[in-house]
């Protein structure tokens, strides 16, 4: 049997909405099958904060799904992958995870994720958090979630906001065995 190199991509409507599109070009480069999943709001949130069009991010996954499609190959267990990331992760789509009540694919793949004992890294994009936002995160490390919120790394001494965002991605794909090559790893010599 051969090794699945296939991880599961959600962009939501959180502020950071770089990230999932950079994860996406750093998937492509390392060889790793990229099927992604975007909400309405990671789609406003877009047009916000980039000159890119919704159709451009969903070029650059090798395979990608209507957020309504709720019958897609990622809402199955049975569709082997490696897990899930949600780069960047709202508030909105860490509370439907940690309750279960999923209204979209995007956290349905993730609702599967958990269910299949997979790893699901959460790249949540919020602060400062109130005492009911920490208190769903304990509830989704409970769950075996990974919350991983993108705070830069400065020993790596960035030079701009893309080496910022290629750390924090990096340190994220590590979670998975991944190694994409753009991380300044402490104690090791420079790449």
């Amino acid at each position: 049997m051969t090794a699945i190199r296939r991880l599961v991509v959600g962009i939501s409507g959180a502020s950071g909405v770089i990230l999932g599109v950079r994860l996406l070009d750093i998937l492509r480069g390392i060889g790793v099958e990229s099927h992604l999943v975007m909400s309405r709001s990671a789609e406003v949130t877009l047009a916000h904060e980039t000159d890119l069009k919704v159709q451009e991010v969903r070029a650059r996954a090798a395979v990608q799904y209507p957020v309504t499609d709720i019958g897609a190959a990622i809402s199955s267990g049975s569709f082997r992958t490696l897990g899930m990331i949600v780069a960047p992760c709202s508030i909105r789509t860490m509370s439907e995870i940690a309750t279960g009540v999923t209204s979209s694919l995007l956290t349905r793949a993730a609702d599967v994720t958990l269910k299949e004992r997979r790893p699901l890294v959460l790249m949540v994009r919020e602060t400062p958090l109130h005492l009911g936002h920490l208190r769903t995160m304990t509830q989704l490390a409970e769950m075996g979630a990974i919350l991983y919120p993108p705070v830069p790394a400065f020993y790596a001494k960035p030079r701009g906001i893309d080496d910022l965002v290629d750390h924090a991605l990096g340190r994220a794909l590590d979670l998975f065995g991944l190694e994409a090559g753009v991380v300044r790893r402490w104690g090791e010599t420079d790449q």
